[in-house]
């Protein structure tokens, strides 16, 4: 085993100056697919975030829960087994429904909203009186229960 004593071609390791420039490792980072992963990324939980809500957002009191107590008293809206609507013990018709809301909230949509349908009521009645309280721009809407015997 011996030592070879030839120097190299290009100098003993030296860079050459001038002429050919040697290959030399690249010190810069391309951030350009990074920046459009990112970008495909935003675009997709852009579209899926509204999907993600299902229905209608309301507050379901649990059947043992203890009454909620607030310093003003909820706007009651009952739906009879009939299909009609009452704003506390006014009926009303259900295109006029928003109208009145907006008249009697005092909090303007931070009103408090309870739902008491009828057990014998169309469920489809119940779910367009609750959208359109919704839509109207309503959040805290709850649904009234009776405390479950036995």
């Amino acid at each position: 085993m011996g030592m070879s004593t030839a120097s190299a071609p290009n100098g003993g390791g030296r860079r050459r100056r001038g002429g050919r420039r040697s290959h030399s490792p690249m010190s810069e980072i391309n951030v350009t697919p990074f920046v459009d992963v990112m970008l495909v990324l935003l675009i997709i939980f852009m579209v899926s975030a509204p999907l993600l809500t299902v229905g209608v957002p309301i507050d379901l009191p649990e059947t043992r829960a203890k009454p909620m107590e607030g310093e003003t008293e909820p706007i009651a809206i009952s739906i009879k087994s009939d299909g009609a609507v009452y704003i506390q013990d006014t009926e009303i018709p259900i295109e006029e429904l928003i109208a009145k809301l907006e008249a009697i909230a005092r909090n303007g949509y931070d009103e408090r909203i309870y739902v008491r349908g009828d057990q014998d009521a169309d469920y489809g009645i119940i779910m367009k009186v609750m959208g359109r309280i919704n839509a109207a721009g309503y959040k805290r809407i709850g649904l009234v229960t009776t405390e479950e015997q036995g």
